[in-house]
């Protein structure tokens, strides 16, 4: 229990922290169903992973949680490591297809933040609002 409290906590602090133009990108970027879509399948990733180390490997909930994290984004400080067989499968499976993912949503994110940029240059005077609400 108190490792959900932990991954609970740690998200929140994660989401009040997280840059505001970083922020604004994701929240315009979650009008397009391709990113929605890609951040749904991530948020799913992320979740099988934490359940499946936290139940296979016998970890934590934060554990499990920052082992998929640190996995998906190729970080991999060495500090846990799978030990079943079935934990070292499920990661070689949870690399090749969580990578891809990951790639896919940051690139959504960067897109969209170079589109606001673009037009906070080409409107200089104007607030940054999305194009149907002007």
């Amino acid at each position: 229990m108190i490792g959900a409290v932990a991954v609970g906590l740690l998200l929140l602090v994660v989401l009040v922290l997280v840059p505001l133009r970083f922020a604004r990108a994701v929240r315009r970027s979650l009008r397009d169903p391709e990113f929605r879509g890609l951040f749904v399948l991530v948020v799913i990733t992320l979740a099988a992973g934490t359940l499946f180390y936290w139940r296979v490997e016998g970890w934590s909930l934060l554990d499990s949680f920052y082992f998929s994290s640190i996995t998906l984004t190729t970080v991999g400080y060495g500090d846990l490591a799978p030990q079943t067989a079935s934990g070292k499968l499920f990661t070689v499976f949870y690399i090749f297809t969580g990578i891809g993912l990951i790639v896919g949503f940051l690139n959504t994110v960067a897109r969209a933040a170079v589109e606001q940029r673009e037009e906070r240059r080409a409107h200089p005077g104007r607030r940054n609002r999305p194009p149907e609400d002007q």
